[in-house]
């Protein structure tokens, strides 16, 4: 590990309190990293930190230590309810893993403490519990925390509370902006005091975060961290303890090449990325009956209360398989992973970084590999060049064997199975459009065919990308996928109801259209009596020579129709009477 460290924490030009070093003593961390022994001094002589550094450097421990040294240091003792230090962060998972080592510093702090802002818990609950315990140091995503200070009314007097700030940190701050929460950031820095220190942590530096920086930070000091050794020569983006592979695979036969390989890596700790969140819920179902014998958790964006507890859960495990989004691509520290898969590659190139960064951390060796389709193969050269991220082949997975008939029979089975397909296959169509690199993940390129196979499927859904297209080598079930039934009992009650209604309505339409109909065909028989009683009289005024009698019956059929039209007789009556033999005076 010497390597990736930058001596030892009495080597640092500031002083750290005893307290501080016997917890990071207590949690076996001996050496400080590049990065820490950079901005620790900075921070705590009371300057802005603009700090870039590659993903699992350490970026926590160097805002952490500085926070509660500057907050040691305050004249004025911090109050309950009177916030010093404010930690932004993009996800709950990552702002989860800063309150927790947060926490085991403040342990020996009892005058100060923390809490925690993050979504999938009821705000009340939260503006209760800061009234009740206070929060010396608030740790919040931007959402929560700017809905907090809109809780005047509950109670909650946030933003004079953040009068007595000392210290804001905007951690993995790139990523705080691609999310979309510049117009929540600029609403919070609006109530924050402009005499605070500031700490801009981020993996990677775009244009949007230079703007932060200038609207932001009171003249920076700018700290790049790269890796030592030969990286360093070519600026690589990823840890240099990491090997990162990838191998080409047809979209039919990738699904079977990822469980080989996990069946073959069973005692080792995975996350594997998918681009969607209906890919992970469906993906991960059919991977929970495949791959025997193996804890396997799921996690995505769109989970709510449930995604705290897993990720809590994987973190502790010594083996096990996390399938999920991009939501873990970013800061999350989880220990021991050994393998990164990438399913599918991400929307951005510099998100495929992130993605490795979740293995070999703080100078640990680790594994990552990307699934690639043949036409994919020049995306290899892409990320060498922009994102300093060199990629080696790895050799063919061996021992493949077809699993997709497996996952066919569980669709079959169960219809909330055969849903899930169906929406991760558009959800995956979709994401493949929204590629950021378009000259290589090219929709029109996909085989369509190949793609649906390769997921399962029982047929093809309808989308726009299908639309008045055929595709023969797909193979289409035999079954009316009508009939799946759900395995859910209750699911499967609801669903004969809601057809049986749907079905209702359609017969109790079908009448009035028949009467719409006959509507209309009695306008045209009336149509036609009104065209051959204006011939007939025609006919009278052109030839004197009509008789009386023939006079008199167009009359009546006049009149009657006059009553038919005024609804003094029916339809019936009308036909009845017109069509009835006129019988002639002297007549039998």
């Amino acid at each position: 590990m010497d390597n990736t460290t930058d001596g030892t924490w009495d080597s640092l030009s500031v002083q750290l309190n005893q307290k501080i070093l016997q917890t990071l003593e207590e949690m076996k961390f001996t050496y400080m990293t590049p990065v820490q022994s950079a901005c620790i001094p900075l921070f705590m002589s009371n300057k802005d930190v603009a700090a870039e550094a590659v993903t699992g450097s350490g970026k926590t421990l160097a805002f952490v230590i500085p926070i509660i040294e500057l907050l040691l240091r305050r004249e004025e003792k911090l109050k309950k309810r009177q916030v010093g230090a404010l930690v932004i962060t993009p996800t709950r998972e990552l702002a989860l893993q800063i309150s927790e080592v947060t926490e085991k510093f403040i342990q020996k702090f009892p005058q100060f403490t923390q809490i925690l802002l993050i979504g999938g818990s009821n705000p009340i609950e939260d503006v209760e519990k800061f009234k009740d315990q206070g929060g010396n140091i608030v740790i919040a995503t931007p959402g929560r925390l700017e809905d907090m200070f809109r809780r005047k009314s509950d109670g909650l007097d946030l933003a004079s509370a953040v009068r007595s700030l000392d210290v804001l940190v905007l951690d993995e701050a790139d990523r705080l902006l691609d999310m979309g929460f510049e117009a929540s950031l600029n609403t919070i820095l609006g109530y924050l005091p402009k005499q605070r220190r500031t700490g801009l942590f981020s993996a990677t530096q775009t244009q949007e975060l230079e703007n932060l920086v200038r609207a932001g930070l009171r003249n920076p000091v700018r700290i790049t961290v790269k890796e030592k050794g030969q990286a360093a020569a070519a600026t690589q983006k990823t840890p240099s303890r990491l090997s990162n592979y990838y191998t080409i695979c047809r979209s039919e036969d990738k699904f079977n090449t990822l469980v080989a390989f996990l069946r073959q890596h069973k005692h080792e700790k995975h996350l594997v990325f998918f681009s969607t969140c209906a890919c992970v819920e469906y993906f991960g179902r059919a991977l929970e009956v495949l791959v025997k014998k193996v804890s396997i958790r799921c996690i995505h964006g769109k989970m709510k209360n449930k995604r705290n507890s897993i990720f809590a859960d994987f973190r502790t495990l010594k083996s096990g398989i996390l399938v999920c989004t991009d939501v873990m691509a970013r800061g999350v520290d989880i220990p021991d992973v050994n393998w990164v898969l990438q399913y599918d590659p991400p929307s951005s190139a510099s998100a495929f970084v992130h993605r490795c960064g979740r293995t070999a951390r703080i100078g640990n060796y680790g594994n990552a590999l990307v699934f690639l389709l043949p036409m994919e193969e020049s995306y290899v050269n892409f990320l060498s060049i922009n994102q300093k991220c060199p990629l080696q082949k790895m050799s063919p997975v061996k021992d493949v064997v077809d699993v997709l008939p497996k996952v066919k029979a569980m669709a079959l089975s169960d219809r909330a199975m055969f849903e899930k397909g169906i929406r991760a296959f558009v959800s995956c169509v979709q994401a493949y459009r929204k590629h950021e690199c378009s000259l290589i993940f090219r929709v029109k390129d996909l085989d369509f065919a190949f793609l649906a196979s390769g997921f399962a499927l029982l047929r093809l859904p309808k989308m726009p990308e299908l639309r008045g297209k055929s595709f023969p080598e797909f193979e289409e079930t035999s079954v009316n996928t009508d009939s799946i039934r759900y395995k859910d009992k209750n699911r499967e009650k609801q669903r004969q109801k809601t057809l049986a209604e749907r079905k209702d309505k359609v017969q109790a339409e079908l009448p009035k259209k028949n009467f719409l109909k006959n509507k209309a065909w009695s306008k045209q028989k009336m149509k036609k009596e009104r065209r051959k009683k204006r011939v007939a009289k025609r006919k009278h005024d052109e030839d004197p020579d009509v008789d009386d009698e023939e006079m008199k019956e167009l009359l009546d059929d006049t009149r009657l129709l006059k009553k038919l039209k005024k609804g003094q007789i029916s339809e019936e009556d009308f036909e009845e009477q017109i069509s009835r033999p006129k019988l002639k005076e002297g007549g039998v």
